[in-house]
């Protein structure tokens, strides 16, 4: 048994301004309507909102492979993310993902394991999950037949295979936007 790992929250502090709310144009306003969480409108959406085009646009398709009903488990997905930003290097949506999985599967044993170097205390499922997201992280173009196979073993059909890939794949560009834009710290 290892015990368990807690995550704090990290604070992320952006290289470039971002848009104040009082001074955003009509056009940047509307454009952070389609961000996840109506609560709170972070210095990475008012960063990344310079662009309002492509801040849509990379929001919607964002929500599209990290919120859409149906496919692969939502868990699974946050697991890809945890596993790619590892990879990658970003520990900001690392934590962010690390303590969603652990809050939508409520146990921390996941994360705990791949925080302390255990991988091999994984389940097979999250194993194998784990497994793809780092190699497809590392090395996409390595990516073979057995890497498709290995997670049809564990019963993935092939729309959840093809949600996980984007799920993996949408942080190599996520991971890198959060890296070029500002820092991450530990809370204060």
């Amino acid at each position: 048994m290892i015990s368990s790992v807690r995550l704090k929250p990290l604070t992320w502090h952006p290289y470039i301004a971002p848009v104040e709310l009082p001074q955003a144009t009509p056009e940047q306003l509307d454009a952070m309507k389609v961000t996840p969480s109506a609560k709170k409108v972070s210095e990475y959406v008012r960063t990344l909102v310079h662009d309002p085009e492509s801040y849509v646009a990379r929001t919607v398709l964002f929500n599209a492979i990290m919120y859409v009903e149906g496919g692969l488990a939502r868990p699974d997905r946050e697991l890809g993310a945890l596993g790619a930003s590892i990879v990658n290097g970003c520990k900001f949506c690392a934590v962010v993902h690390a303590r969603r999985h652990a809050e939508l599967t409520k146990s921390d044993d996941v994360v705990t394991a791949l925080y302390l170097e255990r991988p091999e205390t994984l389940g097979p499922r999250d194993a194998a999950i784990n497994s793809f997201a780092r190699r497809l992280s590392a090395a996409p173009s390595e990516a073979t037949a057995d890497d498709i196979n290995s997670l049809r073993s564990i019963g993935m059909d092939d729309i959840e295979i093809i949600d996980l890939i984007h799920a993996i794949s949408i942080f190599g560009w996520a991971n890198r936007l959060m890296h070029v834009l500002g820092h991450a710290e530990s809370g204060k």
